[in-house]
């Protein structure tokens, strides 16, 4: 690393390549687009699962990229796209029902605005504190209970999504169940039985699988609601998507200013495994990773994006690859911002069948309340302590309750108490006699 504000990116041709080093130009441009298609999938599906225009999660994404690569000075190596954490809370807040038009998104851009000034003013305090505070104040029991309660809450919503369930039928369809089953094997099949990086795009090919399967099974077969492809031929290649602007209310804020507690764990991870692969510490710029994601957000909420945060699925790319290079983040950034201004794209996106929707979901909510086992499993959490064990319990409960308590004047639903319970019950109960485990931060 040199000491000027950017690093001098190093040529070099074989090997690992570090975050200061870089390819030929033409291998850069492809391990680029290798990035936005490792991306693609969960950045779109979070925006169509929360009603939101796809295009402009995707523009977003490309600037909250840029913004994160200058704020840590190009020494991270990360792409940041949709966060799923924000899903269950901006349903709740705006009432709307999963892969349907939110009528409400000002509402949940008020809310997402405020997660991003709440996680970017952690970013500061880190920077001035260090993160280890962090990890006391949530350990990997605390983070795997909040984890598994946002899949818990989500649950249903999935279900009701793969059932075709509408306001117009409120039994949905043994047609759409299918459909959605089918789409959740795909998924499975290509997350283990594709070859090479193919399987890395389990969510992207299985969603593929399943929109081909129902658009044989609706339009040709004639047994379901067919595809409408009016819209794509109607809209032109390239244009600007529709900004929206945030209406900012205490309840929605309440419900989903919560999200940076999680987005900060989240994002301690990624940057801890992004230094064990490089073999850097990249600890000094945690402060400066939170602050970047914390400014996307609210920049994304600004103009009715999602909500950002680093990618697992652009980490298992460098993995694989073992291209650490930053360089390759502007121009991932550069293909995600051509992708954003492209309506035509976003038709076609809005073209997806709900029932492919709901399978989808399925899995990612699943993924996400899974996510906690790995947690867990990975530091070792000792659940013979009531500890431990207790806290956990009540969180998974309230969670999957979607447990309402009023405070102050609004309303905190399910995974606001099970976040805020999870936390406060751990510390409470550890001022209790007994063994204190030493907090890890999860990987």
């Amino acid at each position: 690393m040199t000491d000027s504000f950017l690093p001098r990116w190093r040529l070099k041709t074989e090997g690992i390549i570090m975050p200061d080093e870089r390819l030929p130009t033409g291998q850069m441009v492809v391990v680029g687009l290798q990035h936005v298609v490792a991306m693609f999938g969960s950045t779109v599906l979070a925006p169509i699962l929360m009603g939101f225009d796809p295009n402009v999660s995707i523009l977003f994404s490309g600037l909250a990229t840029l913004i994160f690569f200058f704020i840590v000075g190009g020494r991270v190596p990360s792409y940041l796209g949709s966060s799923f954490a924000f899903i269950g809370p901006v349903l709740v807040a705006t009432g709307a029902s999963v892969g349907s038009p939110n009528p409400n998104i000002p509402l949940a851009l008020g809310g997402i605005i405020a997660a991003g000034a709440l996680y970017f003013l952690i970013g500061i305090v880190v920077q001035m504190a260090g993160h280890r505070w962090i990890e006391r104040l949530m350990p990997p029991v605390v983070t795997g209970a909040i984890v598994a309660a946002i899949g818990l809450v989500l649950a249903p919503i999935a279900i009701n999504s793969a059932s075709g369930v509408t306001p117009d039928n409120a039994a949905g369809s043994d047609f759409a169940r299918w459909i959605a089953l089918a789409t959740v094997v795909a998924v499975g099949f290509v997350a283990v039985y594709a070859p090479g990086t193919l399987r890395r795009l389990p969510v992207l090919i299985g969603g593929a699988a399943g929109y081909l399967l129902y658009y044989i099974c609706a339009n040709i077969l004639g047994l379901g609601q067919p595809i409408d492809f009016t819209r794509i031929g109607q809209a032109a290649w390239f244009g600007l998507p529709t900004f929206q602007s945030p209406v900012f209310d205490i309840r929605a804020v309440s419900l989903i200013a919560p999200v940076a507690i999680i987005l900060v764990a989240e994002n301690l991870g990624h940057i801890k495994a992004i230094g064990a692969m490089t073999g850097r510490n990249l600890d000094p710029y945690l402060g400066r990773a939170f602050m970047g994601d914390g400014l996307s957000t609210m920049l994304s909420g600004a103009a009715g994006g999602t909500g950002m945060t680093t990618y697992a699925e652009n980490m298992g790319v460098m993995a694989v690859t073992r291209i650490y290079s930053t360089l390759v983040f502007i121009i991932a950034a550069g293909f995600a911002l051509l992708l954003g201004l492209s309506p035509k794209f976003g038709a076609f996106i809005s073209t997806i069948p709900g029932p492919v929707l709901g399978g989808l979901s399925i899995v990612v909510f699943g993924l996400i309340a899974a996510t906690a086992g790995r947690i867990w499993v990975e530091n070792r959490v000792d659940f013979s302590n009531p500890r431990n064990l207790i806290t956990v319990a009540v969180a998974l409960v309230l969670g999957a309750g979607n447990f309402k308590l009023n405070v102050g004047g609004f309303t905190l639903d399910g995974i606001g108490t099970a976040t805020f319970g999870a936390i406060i019950l751990y510390h409470i109960l550890r001022m209790a006699p007994g063994p204190v485990e030493r907090p890890q931060a999860a990987e």
